[in-house]
């Protein structure tokens, strides 16, 4: 006789080869980096053993009803990295590729994006295995509200704040928020940030990774000297991150030359149309067959001659095996990852100027903690006010990190790391550990 209950499985996972290799990509070059700082900053010993690791880590098997009836099992995390400085705030993304020790790096990058900013969030990071393309709408919407549940305990607006990442979107925030708040039997808008503008979402929300990286070309050309209107730029990444920058950096008079996502790029010399290419990938979803400029891959774009270089898509994509192929005078990342350990120290090498993605990630944080500090009072700012508060921090950013830089005799990435571990132990400090 068949068994009444639904059947069970486990969805394939990806090849362990390839995420041992990645895993101990990331791993290193947060781990090298945040050494060197806690080195130079004489950290005291039993901090550096505090802030180098998690505070905590959640795995969940997670098990979700498919549509065909039958229960597949999701690995999931939730990892939280620092608490000192606030409540935690972090991602949740969702690839099949995924790993805890991915988590591990990012979450530890969340608290140092935080710290760099000026922002009082702890950082963490979450995640579940799996290829949401393959999904349905329904599947990934039980999937969602399944993680909830299993995470109730350890997240809340003044515990852990989950944000939007890799392959997740308002519409998933949205699901956390609704799943939260029918178990706490009120509404609770700030358990999330990067949620619709209807559910108390920001304005600037989606742009503000984008902003962030403006304002930081900004800061760097008049640091370094440059002009926009004479300014190339090449951006791997046509969504949030990418897409959002091209746009901004377009109105500003930037010439944009190239862009690429997951399914090819475009290249002009002379600059492409931004709008026109942004609005032919809202309605494609590829830049594949776009015909007003010549096509390119991802590893075309990364050896362009241009003057700035923006990574905001993927990690591990500037490596020992292209770096030295790299034609840009600026390298601004937007996405944590992008530059592999052994491609940052022949960086450290070179001419050129490498704007870390700790603080080119900064707009995004900023403008998620303006999302909270909004849902906690019950008030919504104006566009161009959460746009002029966000350039007030980016720009302070910059130049506190550069005042880092000449006061230690180090390169940025080296000084935005010195100025986050600086921070994270000074509040460890002043709180001090409780036994």
């Amino acid at each position: 006789m068949s068994n009444p209950l639904l059947s069970l499985s486990f969805r394939s996972l990806p090849d362990l080869d390839t995420i041992e290799d990645n895993k101990a990509r990331m791993t290193r070059v947060v781990s090298m980096y945040f050494n060197r700082a806690a080195d130079i900053l004489n950290l005291d010993p039993n901090y550096r053993l505090i802030l180098a690791l998690p505070s905590r880590e959640l795995a969940i098997n997670l098990p979700v009803q498919m549509d065909c009836g039958e229960i597949h099992i999701f690995p999931s995390y939730r990892v939280q990295h620092h608490v000192a400085m606030g409540p935690m705030h972090g991602g949740l993304r969702y690839r099949p590729d995924l790993t805890l020790d991915d988590l591990r790096a990012l979450a530890m990058w969340s608290t140092l994006t935080a710290a760099v900013a000026g922002v009082p969030f702890g950082g963490s990071m979450g995640g579940v295995v799996c290829d949401p393309s393959q999904l349905s709408n329904q599947e990934l919407e039980r999937l969602t509200r399944r993680y909830v549940v299993e995470i109730l305990d350890i997240i809340g607006a003044e515990r852990d704040i989950l944000a939007p990442d890799f392959s997740t979107d308002q519409q998933v925030m949205a699901w956390i928020m609704d799943t939260y708040s029918m178990h706490a039997r009120q509404t609770v808008t700030a358990i999330v940030t990067g949620k619709p503008l209807e559910l108390g979402g920001s304005h600037g929300s989606h742009e503000a990774i984008g902003y962030g990286v403006w304002c930081l070309l900004e800061s760097a050309l008049a640091h370094l000297g440059g002009n926009p209107s004479q300014t190339r730029v090449a951006i791997q990444g046509a969504g949030r991150r990418g897409g959002s920058a091209a746009k901004l950096l377009y109105e500003a008079g930037y010439r944009v030359i190239a862009i690429t996502d997951s399914g090819g790029g475009v290249y002009r010399p002379d600059g492409l149309n931004i709008p026109d290419v942004l609005d032919y990938f809202a309605h494609k979803h590829s830049l594949a067959g776009y015909l007003e400029a010549d096509p390119i891959t991802d590893s075309e774009l990364l050896t362009l001659d241009c003057d700035v270089l923006v990574p905001a898509y993927l990690q591990n994509q500037i490596t020992a095996d292209n770096v030295n192929q790299l034609r840009c005078r600026i390298l601004c990342e937007a996405a944590h990852g992008a530059t592999t350990a052994e491609a940052s120290q022949t960086l450290e090498n070179s001419d050129i100027y490498v704007i870390p993605a700790i603080m080119g990630e900064a707009g995004g944080t900023i403008v998620r903690y303006f999302e909270w500090v909004q849902n906690r009072i019950g008030f919504r700012w104006r566009r161009h006010v959460v746009l002029e508060r966000l350039r007030d921090y980016v720009t302070r950013m910059y130049r506190n990190v550069v005042g880092v830089a000449e006061t230690y005799g180090v390169s940025l990435r080296d000084a935005a790391y010195i100025s986050g571990v600086r921070h994270m132990s000074r509040d460890l400090a002043l709180r001090g550990i409780y036994a």
